[in-house]
């Protein structure tokens, strides 16, 4: 056995003789940027052996300078003695940007969920309520059972018929219902359909109707959110956001279904997640200082890989063609029996998906922006490494799903890395000079390329001339930021004394490359799930933008590399984490989760890989901003004054 310690974490854990170095950091709860799941391609998992030895590590990934000042590839990394191993600060994952209060740029327009609206309506019903119980004492001439006295008082004075009783509270009602003199609070989960049954769940003494909370939680596939409600008010009371532990074992869907195939690995994937929520729960509930028996429901919506991850179901033939999922309808399921830190009758209420690629996170979308009731023809886009597209409206919907890659997420990027403090995230040039400004996330000296911030670089050098349709710099411009290294071009956006990594961040082709095949994944699939339906982009009446990395395209910049089409502007909505936003909603009316069955089989999937038009689409969006930019006719326009010298 050996012993290694993770600095700058001090964390210390045994491992065995031969263990891998990057498996050694999981099992030590230290996250290291890994985007290719330990298959040591990215180059991203660097760290610093201090003290002791390696076999292996050293990879083309790591230069000559890098290899003499101990850097080595975690991944690729077997552990032969006791070892002191440094994470370098580009190889940290930082949680704190996630929580950090910010605008978008443009802020979300869709009215949030009027509880009084609900109310006047009759819909405030949410899944779980409480009812004050002031029950009759037993005498020898009423001496009915315990349970018989609390069902009557519930259809008597709250008009609830259909009950049904779980056998946990029959053995725990006789001691709370005298624990107060026969007043107590019963906690019931109203059925769905107004003829289904209503379940007593929990029973507690004295009067609680004020505290009754619910948590919403969106399971990403990079970062997981949750939030405390307040099921009376339908208040936020608190929230938090933290990394999925699994980005450790991939950091995209089809890398963890890679690794859920191996041993034990679905069973690790499954448990590394449970973690990362219930971290987060215990975050939520101290920030509010709430006690977790108040709490009653808890909704989850999550891609269809992350909800079958979530709930231990093997995801290996949601990867293989014709594309299955295991189930698109969850039931209702004990949270305590996935593991989940909460009381054991708190029920887990998880998302429907559509298909293999269009999962539960989506449909909460849909149904938290209310697209689905409205007569407008909406086009709904998440967008991240998997993009996931809705069109339609209150009488018919159609979606789609197509792999962009992790380049929004700084995957597959030299100098990328996810929106953490450090991340370039805006960019101007100086049209004379050439010369850069950087802004970073947090105003500090950057360390890397955040997906905000790479749009924005390769949009500016395109519009200004330094990189043509095809993403290759032009040589011929006086300036040394523009250079060959290794027969590879590249733009030096911060020279290494400027920077928090002790290295030059540049820009490279195959970067722009990366990021033009990612916009073009989803500017096909925008294109060919509108075609599929017989429609333009002139036909739709509002555009939602959805997702932590949406809230923060600069719209201008998407369109200008072909990102998004060339639309008005005032079409667009921002409304940051819809798949949140839906989990709350269904935790504040019964309505959504009587609507949400509907809605998930009335979304028709369109498999892209299948549909013969998207790879034309894909193979004519391979250009900046597309191959026919008579599609784009504001950026023509400025493009063609440009070359006139009539503007800029």
């Amino acid at each position: 056995m050996h012993k290694v310690l993770f600095l700058p974490h001090n964390k210390e854990i045994m491992v065995k003789d031969g263990e891998n170095l990057i498996r050694a950091a999981m099992e030590a709860g230290v996250h290291i940027n890994a985007s290719c799941g330990g298959e040591g391609v990215c180059g991203k998992c660097r760290v610093i052996i201090e003290e002791g030895k390696v076999d292996g590590g050293i990879s083309e990934k790591l230069n000559e300078e890098d290899i003499s000042k101990g850097y080595r590839q975690a991944c690729l990394s077997t552990i032969i003695s006791d070892m002191v191993v440094r994470v370098p600060i580009e190889s940290e994952i930082d949680a704190g940007v996630l929580n950090m209060q910010s605008t978008p740029r443009r802020a979300a327009l869709i009215k949030e969920i009027n509880l009084e609206d609900l109310k006047e309506k009759g819909l405030f019903i949410p899944p779980v309520e409480k009812k004050y119980l002031k029950l009759s004492e037993p005498t020898a001439q009423n001496n009915r059972p315990d349970i018989t006295r609390i069902v009557g008082y519930l259809r008597k004075i709250y008009n609830k018929h259909h009950l049904e009783i779980e056998l946990s509270v029959i053995r725990k009602a006789p001691d709370v219902i005298r624990e107060k003199a026969f007043k107590a609070t019963a906690i019931i989960a109203n059925p769905v359909h107004e003829t289904g049954l209503t379940r007593i769940i929990n029973i507690q003494p004295g009067n609680t109707t004020d505290s009754n909370f619910a948590i919403a939680m969106d399971i990403g596939t990079t970062t997981i959110y949750g939030q405390l409600i307040d099921l009376k008010t339908g208040c936020v009371l608190s929230n938090y956001g933290d990394f999925n532990g699994q980005i450790s074992y991939g950091e995209d869907v089809i890398s963890r279904i890679v690794y859920a195939e191996k041993p034990g690995g679905l069973e690790k994937l499954h448990n590394v997640v449970i973690q990362s929520i219930n971290k987060i729960i215990d975050r939520i509930i101290k920030q509010a200082d709430v006690d977790t028996d108040d709490i009653s429901a808890i909704t989850l919506a999550g891609n269809t890989t992350m909800t079958q991850l979530l709930l231990k179901v093997n995801p290996k033939y949601i990867r293989r063609s014709p594309y299955v999922p295991a189930t698109a309808l969850y039931p209702p399921i004990k949270a305590v029996a996935l593991g989940i830190n909460l009381s054991d009758h708190v029920t887990a209420l998880v998302y429907p998906n559509v298909s293999s690629y269009v999962g539960g996170d989506i449909v909460a979308g849909v149904m938290g922006s209310g697209m689905y009731l409205s007569e407008e023809i909406t086009l709904y886009m998440d967008i991240g490494t998997n993009a996931e597209i809705v069109i339609g409206n209150k009488d018919w919907l159609a979606c789609a799903a197509c792999s962009a890659g992790p380049a929004f997420e700084g995957g597959g990027i030299k100098f990328g890395m996810r929106a953490t403090k450090g991340a370039i995230e805006d960019f101007s040039i100086d049209p004379f000079t050439l010369e850069p400004m950087n802004i970073t996330i947090g105003n500090v000296r950057p360390k890397g390329i955040c997906g905000s911030g790479l749009i924005n670089i390769v949009a500016t050098m395109f519009e200004m001339g330094i990189i043509d349709n095809l993403g290759k710099f032009n040589h011929e411009l006086d300036t040394n930021r523009i250079r060959q290294v290794d027969g590879i071009y590249e733009y030096v956006l911060a020279f290494a004394h400027l920077t928090r990594i002790d290295r030059d961040i540049v820009l490279t082709e195959p970067d722009i490359n990366n990021l033009i095949r990612a916009k073009g994944a989803m500017y096909s699939g925008c294109m060919t799930l509108l075609e599929e339906v017989g429609l333009s982009i002139n036909n739709i009446d509002r555009i939602i933008l959805a997702g932590g990395f949406g809230s923060y395209v600069d719209l201008e910049k998407a369109m200008i590399i072909g990102l998004l089409p060339e639309i008005d502007p005032d079409k667009v909505t921002f409304i940051g984490n819809g798949s949140l936003m839906g989990a709350k909603i269904s935790l504040l009316t019964n309505r959504i989760r009587k609507d949400v069955v509907e809605v998930a089989r009335k979304m028709t999937n369109f498999e892209l890989s299948e549909t013969a038009s998207f790879m034309d689409n894909y193979v004519a969006s391979l250009f900046l901003p597309h191959t026919n930019i008579s599609l784009f006719p504001k950026l023509r326009t400025r493009l063609e004054a440009r070359k006139k010298g009539e503007g800029v």
